[in-house]
């Protein structure tokens, strides 16, 4: 019975384990602890009916009964008997929690707050999972078929997680899986009583087998490999949004095609990337038969966090089934779009018209976000498609935007679009701004006349972006930003006020248009902000000035407020926002005609001709090779240099003595030689002329003693050099007498010998061995490959003596050794 709660405590701790990739899709740890409390539940309840010899179909029941138990008390609905016995409202309750989970399903992203009904759902299937594995692996003994279980709740975020699921979650899973399997194998093991090998020795239980080894060394090898692999392998990973500088980083992305495919796109890195790009490529070509379209449309960021706003994970239905639009007092026009997109845009999302109604040309692999409005694959990519769509074009009018009434404080979409964090100087001007407006326009119209060069806003590249509180608050300090911090605080601003906003991002129209096609490129790129209005869904709101943007649009909700106050649309005029025209054209108040670059590359101040850094990193990664290369020849040098301090000849060493023809003191002066001195000196000559034999290819061998193999290099190598053979038997009479002689050879000229040998086996070489000798040194080669294999062998030896002394004090072999008594 003992074996068979540890082994049910493993399957708990092990369900646990594998629910941990669950933490790449909750802001918080919540679920983690409820579930461990249903998990503890379940294992206390099975080990309760185990210790009571009950069936296995009692064990199941006992462990539902827990579960129950566990969820009752976790996620009370008000009507049970003493907080935690379930009645009939409660599983009304537990219903209820089940459907409002399939609504937030929809409505957030990962990674999603702490509601109640999505906790639910997750500990209810981390509970079943622990009964079922409990019930796989003490009940019917197969622990191998626990991991389906397991896997089914891995592939929870991995369905629903854009990005690729971080590799520790997944490492934590698979080790709890593995500990399971290891825990049974002993369970079984043990059941045979003790292990004895073929000499009679018997082996304790816990003591691993070379078989066990070996097992367990190929789990852990093949998990880093599931691990490594993806990483490595090309295609393998998730692609971002590569062309327009993806993931996360500075933003400055090269502006090159990219190898992507599906992935979490870093919308403002890319835009700001791309914008700082002096090449121009062409990205998208559409044709419609609006008059004036708005901006095509493909990505927007919701999310706001402690850096600035992210883009949301979208969900929603293929595009075959795309919803009809439902605002009120709009009037709506249906028309029809062709896209082209080219080989330098991948990235998991289409450009579109907002509100499409119909595609064509789409495969089941792409879906549309209704709330996010936007089309996302996650299978797929937008290189080099084609396909067709109609969408509805939304005309809003002043008045009717005066008529939305302000959203309920429970509104789905007030709670997905919160208020961000107060930053006192922005409380401060919102509240400024928005005193004495009554309705929810106005306050949005007060905040984006704001932003104005009567207010002194103006248009440039040579900002640095982002889109943090503090970040803001510099913008709004300095009024001077490109298309990226004009609607990234237009939208905390009216958030800040109450209203839920969000960054869109797309292509504005830019000047390459003819009969209703538009081609846009890389400098067409654009943001905007989106405000909710109750009753009528996301209007759209320009903030950055008209003259920065080639391509702008303005409409009678949203004029130029740079322009002069006639061309303002009136309100009894039509009101798309086209009508306006486009306004990219007429300079603007700050800048002249000359000032305006092509698309958004706009502004005096902008940096469209950039200097390429590649060749700054060709010369740095040139330079690092070279210098790495230098390496053994600089320690050949070192060597050299310091063997030739101590090879001078040896010093003479005075020492006093006393004699009977001595001084009036009685004392004389004795002159003798420093024999340290000299054998330091021999030894070094010795070690350099070993150094340049192995330099020059000329064989060396260890077992010689010095007379030895200065008599072979005198008769095999330097025959034709009689100095080098007086040279080479100088220094094998210095080594011989400095290792076997009391007295070392002293007065001898080491370093001239030493230069003559070397000039004549120079000599003797061909181009290439001394072109190596210089540039590679064989001999400091040589001696980084013996130092590199004797500390591997002194880490390995180090590994086992460690590993011994783990074992002999290994906390299982101690409870092994308990039990045995």
């Amino acid at each position: 019975m003992i074996a068979h709660r540890n082994l049910g405590f493993v399957a708990a701790a092990a369900t646990l384990l594998a629910a941990a990739p669950l933490s790449a899709i909750f802001e918080r740890w919540t679920w983690l602890i409820q579930a461990t409390i249903a998990v503890a539940v379940v294992a206390a309840v099975a080990a309760l009916a185990r210790l009571a010899r009950a069936p296995l179909w009692g064990q199941a029941l006992g462990m539902l009964a827990g579960l129950t138990l566990a969820l009752t008390w976790l996620f009370p609905g008000g009507g049970e008997l003493l907080g935690i016995v379930p009645t009939p409202s409660t599983f009304t309750h537990f219903g209820g929690l089940l459907d409002s989970s399939l609504e937030d399903m929809r409505s957030y992203g990962v990674k999603v707050p702490d509601t109640d009904p999505l906790l639910f759902v997750t500990v209810l299937g981390v509970g079943g999972v622990a009964v079922v594995v409990d019930v796989l692996t003490v009940g019917l003994r197969r622990p191998a078929l626990a991991g389906l279980p397991m896997l089914a709740i891995y592939s929870v975020p991995v369905a629903v997680y854009v990005d690729s699921v971080p590799a520790v979650p997944f490492v934590v899973g698979a080790a709890g899986y593995l500990w399971l399997l290891v825990t049974d194998n002993v369970d079984r093991v043990r059941r045979f009583g003790r292990r004895f090998t073929g000499d009679g020795r018997d082996v304790d239980v816990w003591e691993a087998s070379p078989l066990a080894a070996a097992g367990r060394r190929l789990a852990v090898v093949g998990v880093l490999l599931a691990v490594v692999l993806p990483l490595a392998v090309p295609g393998m990973t998730g692609g971002l949004l590569d062309t327009l500088g993806a993931g996360s980083g500075s933003g400055n992305g090269n502006g090159r095609p990219g190898q992507g495919g599906t992935g979490r796109v870093d919308l403002f890195a890319a835009l700001s990337g791309q914008l700082n790009q002096s090449e121009v490529a062409d990205l998208v070509k559409v044709t419609t038969n609006e008059p004036s379209p708005f901006y095509l449309r493909f990505g927007v960021a919701d999310k706001l966090t402690s850096t600035g706003f992210r883009e949301g994970t979208p969900t929603g239905r293929p595009v075959g089934d795309l919803p009809a639009p439902s605002a009120r007092g709009v009037e709506q026009r249906t028309y029809r779009a062709t896209v082209e997109v080219t080989k330098n845009l991948t990235m998991p999302l289409l450009p579109v018209y907002t509100e499409p109604v119909r595609a064509e040309d789409l495969d089941d692999n792409w879906a549309y976000d209704p709330s996010l409005q936007v089309v996302f694959s996650r299978r797929d990519n937008s290189r080099e498609k084609r396909y067709a769509f109609d969408y509805v074009r939304s005309t809003y009018t002043p008045a009717a935007l005066r008529r939305s009434q302000p959203l309920p404080a429970d509104h789905a979409v007030r709670r997905l679009h919160p208020a961000p964090p107060p930053v006192p100087e922005v409380e401060e001007l919102v509240n400024t701004l928005v005193r004495g407006k009554d309705t929810e326009y106005d306050k949005v119209r007060a905040i984006y006349d704001h932003f104005s060069s009567e207010n002194g806003f103006t248009y440039s590249l040579s900002t640095k972006g982002g889109t943090s509180g503090r970040e803001i608050v510099d913008f709004l300090d300095n009024k001077v930003g490109f298309c990226q911090q004009y609607a990234a605080a237009m939208t905390w601003l009216v958030r800040a006020a109450g209203i839920p906003a969000r960054v869109a991002f797309g292509f504005a129209n830019g000047s390459n248009s003819s009969d209703g096609t538009y081609t846009l490129t890389n400098r067409n790129l654009h943001a905007w902000t989106e405000v909710y209005f109750n009753e009528v869904g996301w209007v759209p709101f320009d903030a950055t000035p008209a003259y920065g943007v080639q391509g702008s649009t303005r409409s009678a909700w949203a004029p130029d407020t740079d322009a002069p106050e006639e061309e303002t649309p009136t309100p009894g005029s039509s009101s798309a926002p086209g009508d306006v025209g486009p306004s990219a054209g007429p300079a603007g108040p700050e800048g002249p005609e000359e000032d305006i670059d092509s698309g958004l590359a706009l502004g005096g101040e902008a940096p469209t001709e950039q200097a390429p850094v590649w060749p700054w990193y060709a010369a740095g990664a040139v330079l690092a090779l070279l210098a790495l290369l230098a390496l053994p020849a600089l320690r050949r040098a070192a060597l050299r240099r310091r063997r030739s301090g101590t090879a001078a000849p040896a010093a003479p060493a005075v020492r006093a003595g006393t004699t009977g023809d001595a001084p009036a003191d009685g004392r004389r002066m004795m002159v003798l030689a420093d024999a340290e001195r000299a054998r330091a000196d021999a030894h070094a000559a010795w070690d350099e002329l070993l150094d340049t034999l192995v330099d020059y290819r000329v064989r060396v061998d260890r077992t010689e003693t010095p007379r030895a193999t200065a008599d072979r290099l005198s008769r095999e190598t330097l025959t034709a050099d009689a100095a080098a053979t007086t040279a080479v038997r100088l220094l094998g009479r210095a080594e011989e007498r400095a290792r076997y002689a009391r007295d070392p050879l002293t007065g001898e000229e080491l370093l001239p010998a030493l230069r003559a040998v070397r000039t004549a086996l120079a000599a003797r070489a061909d181009r290439r061995t001394r072109l190596v000798a210089a540039a590679l040194p064989p001999s400091v080669l040589l001696r980084w490959r013996m130092g590199t294999a004797e500390a591997s062998s002194r880490l390995v030896a180090t590994g086992g003596r460690v590993r011994h002394r783990l074992l002999r004090w290994n906390p299982r072999r101690l409870l092994a050794s308990r039990m045995a008594r």
